[in-house]
């Protein structure tokens, strides 16, 4: 199966957060492109999650733990560990949660 990304729906999840979802069965995969500041609040869930830079610098909380991550940098989340970030720069984030987060459907 084959997905031009730019041909995905964009969501806004979150002020300045702009996704496209692209979900399998076992996983979503998001492509976020975040404005400037924006900040994505305090949160957790059940899915674990992989968050990866493409472009830009995000700074990312991990349970209370602040670090800035750029192009090439990946953070592994796990599974209900308080989270929260803000974009730096404009940024481009590629997300991968398991299992597949039905909330962004």
């Amino acid at each position: 199966m084959y997905k031009d990304i730019e041909q995905i729906e964009p969501k806004e999840i979150v002020k300045g957060y702009i996704a496209r979802f692209i979900h399998t069965e076992n996983m979503t995969i998001a492509f976020w492109e975040v404005e400037q500041g924006a900040v994505m609040p305090l949160h957790h869930h059940v899915h674990e999650q992989t968050s990866q830079v493409l472009e830009g610098k995000f700074e990312l909380v991990i349970d209370g733990e602040a670090k800035l991550y750029e192009p090439g940098s990946i953070a592994i989340i796990p599974s209900n560990i308080p989270h929260s970030g803000m974009a730096i720069t404009r940024c481009k984030l590629m997300d991968v949660f398991s299992p597949p987060r039905e909330d962004y459907k």
